[in-house]
């Protein structure tokens, strides 16, 4: 095999297809990364859960095709002058890179010990602009559960309509969804849920554009194909949250707030929270203000953040982070915070517009209650 192509070129297309190759594996074609030149460069990573296929620009030589360890391989591309790498491979693997006056001799793995990757067929499929669906997956990705018992919540929920995307995470603390409007569905109505771990790799594939990225569900995988990128991961599954039963929005509170200013009242009280005690934050909703406190072995601390809206003197604890949270991935300057009792959730919408996300945060029990 023998190729040469742009430096630049090579490393992004080698840092993407990383990503999904396993750090320790009993196969050890699969802690490395699969390079084919054939008709065009194509180098995948796949751990088995999640593949990763992109392509590049190449001048192609010679075709063939091998496994090059990805961590030693993107060490090297990473060092290399700005310049045009040559990439030449023999009948017993030696692998030799050369760019500029800098040159690499390296070792080989056979194609043939690689897993292919698994085919998506096509049941059903829509497009999103790439831009929306990686806002999409941020600003609800952190509310998705790490308990490996409850395997199912350590995905996204994603609902497509033939008018709405809705992707939806929970992790029996806090749910996070967001949703927007949808065209060019194919199948008609279908859910499915996508591992969190992937969806964060999706994120980082998709750009800040409108050019599309289209989502593929098959029986048993998932494929996103963003640009010259293609992501397959497994569908999880099990039964999601019935996610709508468990939003109450018959909420007689109402409070509308600056999330900067809330965010910045939330950082100054947690100053004296650790993570070893994880004390929670106590919020008196009063009249045009709320008062937030804690207290703990290391100190007291005390903050008030002015609001519109009386909160009729309700007294409610939450976990700072789970709070901060919310307001931080909230796509919305202002927020509408919807408010019952003590022991019930906080909802947290945009002030003005469509409800194009929520937010919900469970209360923790403060002792004086």
């Amino acid at each position: 095999m023998k190729f040469s192509c742009e430096k630049l070129l090579l490393q992004t297309a080698v840092n993407t297809a990383s990503r999904a190759a396993a750090t320790k594996s009993s196969i050890p074609a699969l802690e490395g990364i699969l390079i084919q030149a054939v008709d065009k460069l194509t180098i995948s990573g796949f751990n088995m859960s999640t593949g990763i296929r992109t392509t590049c620009e190449a001048d192609i030589i010679e075709e063939g095709s091998l496994v090059l360890p990805a961590r030693l391989f993107g060490d090297i591309i990473r060092r290399l002058p700005d310049d045009v790498v040559t990439f030449d491979s023999n009948t017993n693997l030696n692998v030799n890179l050369t760019c500029g006056d800098a040159s690499y001799n390296i070792m080989a793995l056979s194609a043939d010990d690689y897993p292919e990757l698994p085919e998506v067929e096509d049941q059903y499929s829509f497009h999103v602009s790439q831009k929306v669906l990686r806002s999409m997956i941020k600003e609800t990705s952190f509310a998705a559960s790490t308990d490996e018992s409850r395997p199912i919540h350590t995905g996204s929920l994603f609902e497509i309509t033939e008018e709405n995307l809705t992707v939806v995470s929970v992790d029996g603390f806090r749910l996070a969804l967001r949703r927007e409007p949808l065209a060019g569905v194919k199948g008609g109505t279908f859910n499915f849920v996508a591992p969190v771990a992937a969806l964060n790799e999706v994120e980082k594939i998709c750009d800040d554009v409108d050019e599309e990225a289209a989502i593929i569900l098959g029986s048993r995988h998932l494929l996103f194909d963003v640009g010259n990128t293609q992501l397959i991961c497994r569908r999880l599954e099990g039964e999601f949250l019935d996610y709508k039963a468990a939003i109450l929005r018959s909420n007689p509170i109402t409070i509308t707030a600056d999330s900067k200013s809330l965010m910045n009242s939330i950082d100054r009280i947690s100053v004296v929270i650790s993570e070893k005690q994880k004390s929670p934050i106590q919020c008196v909703f009063d009249s045009g203000k709320v008062t937030m406190s804690a207290k703990t072995s290391i100190g007291e601390s005390k903050d008030i953040c002015p609001v519109e809206g009386d909160g009729k003197n309700l007294v409610i604890g939450f976990n700072n982070h789970y709070l901060m949270d919310a307001l931080k991935y909230a796509p919305a300057s202002n927020v509408r915070l919807e408010l019952n009792t003590n022991i019930s959730p906080c909802i947290i919408l945009p002030a003005e517009g469509d409800e194009n996300f929520l937010y919900m945060v469970l209360p923790v029990r403060l002792k004086s209650n």
